[in-house]
Formats: structure tokens, sequence, C-alpha cells
């Protein structure tokens, strides 16, 4: 048996030998402030971990949520980045799915395979991960990461890939071909997985259904696609940014809407009288989920893949109930990552997931503040944040 989601002991942790320390550049985020590059130190991976050496991250909106607070505070300070590829430096005792040297993108839950959830196989929702993810340590209850005074540092989802390097649980570290580049592998494990998945898996969208996206940024935009790749038969892409809905055409889109019509709702139905057979949000605010019901024929379902901020409510109309419309969240995609994210990896090295088409900017480590303000703005689809050259290949975009 593999070390690939299998959380060792608190003896196991002890016991995997001397300390290695490493100084590398992260970006933390210790309150509502600007962003901070800075060196920190990284302890090297124990039992049941990997040490990555980080080619490329994907900037989501998640991030920004963190950062600004909306999530909560009690995981500040933090090492911010949860979507991104390396390859990998070391391995901790009993991990065997991976060696020195292989390419790996990272999966932001990594399931016990114990819990009441991952026994049921909703792997996604393992209950070990999230209460460690919440508490932003690995699973052992302890930090890798601290400032240069010995100060410790939070885990952002197991990954903090906002770095140079990061330890992981091994079920965190899934092998990626080598003909993909890793700049564009990095999307993998959150925008791809999320997306696709939630077509996939939460939705199961039918072939000849029709589907509207609300919000074709990184994430919407991998909906977008898993709704052409499922067989819809018309897919209505909704955004308030030409280049999205431009982009949202690339992904498979077969109609696109302006977000700023002054009634959308009616924008929508004119496309597909009498309601679409699937909505799906990915923006996070409560109009948005309000607009994805509104637009539902009766007997249809609604699914909410975009993080709202805490406290944000939603009202929906008590009666349509009785029409059999019906809402539901999508976490992660619902995916079974370890066996997915292989085969999605595939798809896009054989073209058919177009990744190097939901990125609009690529930067470095010091470019994530202003990737930020795009986001805030609502400007752009994925931005991709270079560290290793070398190992991310070529980052050329489509002009």
């Amino acid at each position: 048996m593999t070390a690939t989601g299998v959380v060792p002991s608190s003896d196991q942790m002890l016991d995997s030998g001397p300390v290695q320390r490493r100084r590398m550049r992260a970006a933390i985020t210790r309150g509502c402030s600007p962003t901070e590059i800075t060196d920190v130190m990284l302890e090297g991976p124990r039992a049941g971990e990997v040490l990555v050496r980080i080619a490329a991250a994907g900037v989501c909106h998640s991030d920004v949520h963190m950062a600004d607070g909306h999530l909560g505070r009690e995981r500040w300070p933090i090492v911010l980045g949860h979507e991104g590829a390396g390859v990998v430096e070391s391995v901790g005792a009993g991990v065997q799915h991976v060696r020195q040297g292989d390419r790996v993108a990272f999966c932001f839950v990594p399931p016990c395979r114990t819990c009441p959830a991952c026994v049921a196989g909703r792997f996604h929702l393992c209950e070990l991960a999230a209460a460690h993810a919440g508490a932003g340590t690995l699973f052992d209850g302890t930090s890798r990461l601290s400032e240069l005074s010995g100060t410790p540092l939070k885990h952002f989802n197991f990954v903090s890939c906002f770095a140079e390097y990061a330890v992981v649980p091994a079920a965190a570290a899934v092998p990626v071909v080598d003909e993909l580049p890793l700049w564009q592998a990095a999307l993998l494990g959150c925008a791809v997985l999320t997306g696709v998945g939630a077509v996939r898996n939460t939705a199961d969208v039918r072939v000849g259904e029709t589907v509207v996206v609300i919000g074709c940024g990184g994430v919407g935009l991998q909906v977008v696609a898993g709704a052409r790749l499922a067989g819809a038969g018309q897919i209505i892409a909704v955004d308030l940014q030409q280049q999205n809905l431009d982009r949202a055409r690339l992904h498979g889109a077969t109609h696109v809407v302006d977000a700023g019509a002054d009634d959308l709702a009616a924008e929508i139905l004119a496309l597909c009288p009498g309601g679409v057979d699937h909505a799906f949000e990915v923006v996070g605010r409560s109009e948005t989920i309000r607009l994805a019901w509104d637009v539902l024929r009766p007997g249809a379902t609604a699914v909410v893949v975009g993080l709202a901020p805490r406290g944000v409510e939603v009202s929906l109309p008590a009666i349509e109930f009785l029409s059999e419309k019906g809402i539901k969240g999508s976490c992660y995609g619902s995916v079974n990552a370890a066996v997915e994210l292989p085969r999605l990896t595939q798809m896009a090295a054989d073209g058919r997931l177009a990744l190097r088409d939901a990125v609009s900017h690529i930067t470095d480590l010091d470019g994530i503040e202003a990737a930020f303000e795009r986001l805030r703005r609502g400007e752009g689809a994925r931005t991709v944040v270079i560290i290793d050259a070398d190992a991310a290949g070529d980052p050329e975009l489509p002009r």
C-alpha cells in the first residue's frame, strides 16, 4: 500500500529523522494589508509528507478572500497559494507514489480515507482535511513554516505554494505527465478540478442539456469547458468583461451575455425560453446566486461553485420550491482527486483542455498583490505566478 492519503501517526512524525530547514521567499498575509514578499523558514518533510520545489502557482479568488479577511482571521499570518505545480525534492518516510524528480500538481483536499465522509467515497468532504485546513496546519496539527524570528506561520489548505518550496501531505502531491508544461499544470488542482468536477460530478450534466455559467473567470472558464466535454447542447456564458466572454467562446460557450444588462435574467431566458437545465454560479455573491435560481426551468438545479465571504446570505422565493427547482453547493468539484486529476492532466496534454487560453496574466512573486487587485476589480482570468522559470516551461500566452 502506498502512502497516498495515509495520515501518519504522531509517533511516526516524531521518528522521521533530524529536522532540516531551509530559507526561502514566500508571500505572507498578516492582515488586511498588502501581501508581503519576504524570507521565511521551511522545515523538511516528516513521515507521510513531500517537499516540492514550486515551478508555478495560480492566483485564485480564495487567496484574495483569505488576504482580505473574508474567510476569518484565525489563520493569519499565513503563506498563501493553494493552486500550483512543481518538482519533488524529497519525500518523508512511507511515501512511495512519488520520488525525487517527479513532476506533481497539488490537491488541496488530501483525504485521510478513514473518516465517515471518506469511507462513503466523498473524499472532497474529508472531515480531517477540513479540520486541519481550517486550523492552517498539516495533519499532525503543526506547521512547517515559520518567520525568521521563529514565529510559526499557517499553511493555506495544506499547500502554501506562493513560495519557492512547499511541504505537503503525500496525498496533496499528484503526479502529472511530462508532456504538460508545469505553468499550465498549476491550474489543475483548483480551477480545473473545481470547474470541470462541478459539471461532471455535482451536477451530472447530460448530453444535449442547457447550461448557464455565471462568472467566467479562472474557475468559470473551466465550468464552460466541462459543459462542452459533457456534451451540453447550449452553453450560455455570463460575465461583465468582454475578454472573459471571448475566452468563454474559446472554451465552448455557444452564447455569451454581458452581465451589465438591465434585465439579466430576461436576457438569459430569451436565449433559453422556459429556463435552463443547469445554472452554475461561479462568483460567490448573493445577487448572482439568486440569478442562477431565477433562470432555472421547473425541476432544474442551480449549483453554487463561487466562494462567498462569511456572512453572505441568499433569499429565495419559497413558493417556487413547488416547481421542484433546487439549489446545491459544490465543494472542490465533488472530486476524487487521486483519480480525476491524472485523467484531466492527460486531457490537457492531449489538447482537449485548453489551459493556456484560461490564463490572462503571467507574473512572479512580486506581482501577487497586483494580481489580487485585478481579482478584486473582476478583471482578467487566471494569473499564473512563475517561481522557477526553468521548471515551469515557456509561459507564452495566446495573443
